[in-house]
């Protein structure tokens, strides 16, 4: 019998038929622009919710009536510059502007200094957006009275200035840092935005409204940002540790609590602290869990 040598099969390589090709379809390639128009849905659902329907003002209404009417018992009152001869944690009171101008600067000099030019004009223009919407929106979006509301909770301060200028600034500081630091950074920033925007909303300054409005909108201007990027600038992959998220919201949690904590009703303490920690939870997720999240979607397919 004759014996037909069969041929010869390719050599198999571990791991060859695991990698696919890249895909080079444009689902891959652009950035998303969903989360923008997500966050600009959900900041126009807060304004018309809040506060151009009757049941969303007696609610927001209702939390004044709790409690006594002077900041006084608010926890962080002596750290609010409110009280005759006290230095404001930045940015309450008098200092929202020098905080907002060191903050430009710092963005200034980091993009100097890391030669990130797009990025840098991205940050710039996040704090920019942020600061003067918010003066445009708070002068043009009306607050009709439709509950008979007293005289001095009729005054429009949707949305807050004071939230948004820590919201900006840490949006804007993730896009010039480095990728390897940026998770820290947005700790720290995430941190002092629960810590004022309790504060704004437990003190009577701002309502839970005005103050989540102002996180969305510095959220929806950062979307815009870097989707309008250039695809070699956009934010890259974020990789931290897996503790880190936790270890961030549950310190922001008791940062929230501590920082809207009053003595005179728990109920306003807690939609305080409540109210600030979504705030807290919605930057991080903005600067933080969505470039990661872009990036496992960017990731080969596995055979």
């Amino acid at each position: 019998m004759t014996q037909h040598d069969s041929p010869a099969l390719p050599a198999h390589r571990p791991g060859a038929s695991r990698q696919a090709p890249a895909d080079p379809s444009p689902s891959r390639t652009t950035r998303p622009w969903m989360p923008a128009l997500l966050y600009t849905l959900g900041f126009l659902t807060l304004y018309l919710l809040a506060i151009c329907t009757p049941w969303g003002q007696r609610a927001e209404n209702a939390l004044f009536g709790l409690g006594s009417e002077g900041s006084e018992d608010a926890w962080i009152y002596p750290l609010s510059g409110s009280a005759y001869g006290s230095t404001p944690l930045p940015p309450l009171e008098l200092s929202a502007k020098p905080t907002l101008m060191v903050g430009l600067a710092v963005i200034v000099v980091l993009t100097l200094v890391r030669r990130c030019w797009w990025p840098g004009c991205a940050a710039l223009g996040v704090v920019i957006l942020t600061t003067g919407g918010k003066e445009v929106l708070k002068s043009t979006l009306p607050r009709p009275d439709l509950v008979g509301a007293p005289e001095n909770l009729l005054d429009q301060g949707f949305p807050s200035g004071h939230t948004a200028i820590p919201a900006a600034l840490t949006l804007a500081a993730v896009l010039v840092v480095s990728p390897r630091i940026r998770p820290y950074v947005a700790t720290a920033g995430v941190l002092w935005l629960a810590c004022i925007a309790a504060a704004s909303a437990t003190m009577g300054g701002h309502r839970p409204s005005e103050v989540l409005g102002a996180t969305l909108l510095a959220c929806a201007c950062y979307g815009l940002a870097t989707w309008l990027l250039p695809p070699a600038a956009a934010p890259g992959a974020t990789r931290s540790t897996r503790a880190l998220p936790v270890i961030t919201l549950t310190v922001a949690l008791a940062i929230a609590l501590v920082s809207g904590a009053r003595n005179d009703t728990l109920t306003r303490s807690l939609v305080s602290a409540a109210t600030a920690f979504i705030c807290a939870a919605l930057v991080w997720y903005a600067a933080v869990g969505r470039p990661a999240h872009t990036a496992r979607r960017t990731r080969p397919a596995l055979g």
